[in-house]
């Protein structure tokens, strides 16, 4: 159990609650690891970071690997050909790194939720030439995927802050979407 306790109330985290956020993030930037690839293919740091987020996921230890991972496939991001290469790189980031939410009622903590979804939208988005309907489909989809185990540790945390232009715009989206959609079912 992780607990922080704050001014704004307590939040608590348990080890399930990560590898459930980690599973989510790691299937969201999974979905579009290929466009990387296909830009980079022999660059492996954006697999390593989701396959990372995978052990995790599934029941590895949190350690100094995920870690590791998410800062190379931030690097790879940063070393990308193209926009679309760079957001995928990034949505592997957040999946390594979402083992390390923390409990803190920051607004910030929920790009370690979602982050991975909307960076992942953001790709799918550019490599469509831009369409904004491909990145609002990514989304939908990332929505219907999140288990109410994903929403609800996502609804301990303030709403998703402002900024960060279209990648936040889509985080904001998702975030917005998914509060309430489990209201009851866990209660």
């Amino acid at each position: 159990m992780v607990t922080v306790a704050n001014g704004t109330g307590e939040i608590v985290l348990s080890m399930r609650d990560l590898r459930q956020v980690a599973g989510y993030a790691a299937e969201s930037a999974q979905e579009v690891l290929e466009i990387f690839e296909g830009a980079h293919p022999a660059d492996p740091r954006p697999r390593d970071a989701i396959d990372a987020a995978w052990t995790f996921a599934r029941g590895g230890k949190r350690c100094k690997r995920l870690r590791d991972t998410a800062w190379s496939a931030h690097k790879a991001a940063r070393d990308a050909d193209t926009a679309a290469a760079g957001d995928a790189a990034r949505a592997a980031m957040c999946a390594a790194s979402a083992a390390y939410l923390h409990p803190l009622a920051d607004a910030h903590q929920v790009k370690h939720i979602l982050g991975a979804a909307a960076h992942a939208a953001r790709a799918a988005e550019l490599i469509a030439g831009g369409d904004r309907g491909v990145g609002t489909e990514h989304i939908e989809h990332a929505r219907r995927r999140a288990t109410p185990a994903v929403a609800v540790v996502l609804e301990r945390y303030p709403a998703a802050p402002p900024g960060g232009g279209r990648v936040g715009e889509l985080l904001r989206d998702l975030d917005e979407a998914l509060r309430g959609r489990f209201r009851g079912a866990w209660r």
